[in-house]
């Protein structure tokens, strides 16, 4: 029987509080996001926010961990029931391609937070924020090392040279459809990540 956790109620509103702030630096960024803010969005006192989260920046660590964690829910775990290899590599790919599809209208906290931290070298949100990327980064070279292990890929396919065409395309197509508004970002991204792809196949697979 499976056991359902029942949430205190101060948990409860962490997690609801957690879940506004997220929003709220999706659409912001994380430096948009203020205790103050987040009190008006919850209708609370700023010492009631304070309560859950020590400090702003304390907060701002949590909204990464908080939206990493829903990004290996909603991408990286669904793409370990494909088969090892290529399937599992191109699962990784699609659901990333509909996660950045979606975020085009509510924005990415990696890629905002990116240019918000990247010259921050003593920001634990920066350090929170690269340790979630290099985790994410580290499973798609997993992946492609798989996949040429399993003889789906050339066996001269660079992994690091891969991922970083890969990474590329969909941080262009971030651009390009949420800055640029360009309507054929989306087809052009799947077309250059399927080209690519094919391209470090092995023969007949």
């Amino acid at each position: 029987m499976k056991t359902v956790k029942i949430m205190r109620k101060g948990e409860q509103t962490r997690v609801a509080i957690l879940d506004a702030a997220l929003d709220l630096a999706s659409r912001d960024g994380l430096e948009g996001l203020t205790i103050g803010l987040l009190a008006e969005r919850m209708q609370m006192s700023k010492s009631g926010v304070f309560a859950h989260f020590g400090s702003r920046e304390d907060l701002q660590v949590e909204v990464v961990k908080e939206y990493h964690r829903r990004f290996e829910d909603e991408v990286f775990y669904p793409s370990l029931r494909e088969a090892r290899g290529l399937p599992r590599l191109r699962s990784m790919l699609a659901r990333w391609m509909e996660k950045r599809i979606e975020e085009v209208t509510t924005g990415c906290i990696y890629i905002s937070g990116a240019v918000e931290y990247d010259d921050r070298a003593d920001s634990a949100v920066r350090e929170q924020l690269v340790h979630s990327v290099t985790t994410w980064r580290a499973a798609l070279t997993r992946a492609i090392n798989q996949a040429k292990d399993e003889g789906h890929l050339r066996a001269d396919t660079d992994p690091a040279l891969m991922l970083f065409e890969l990474y590329s395309f969909t941080l262009g197509l971030h651009h390009d459809a949420r800055f640029l508004h360009l309507p054929d970002a989306v087809q052009l991204t799947r077309d250059a990540l399927e080209k690519t792809i094919v391209s470090y196949q092995s023969n007949g697979r």
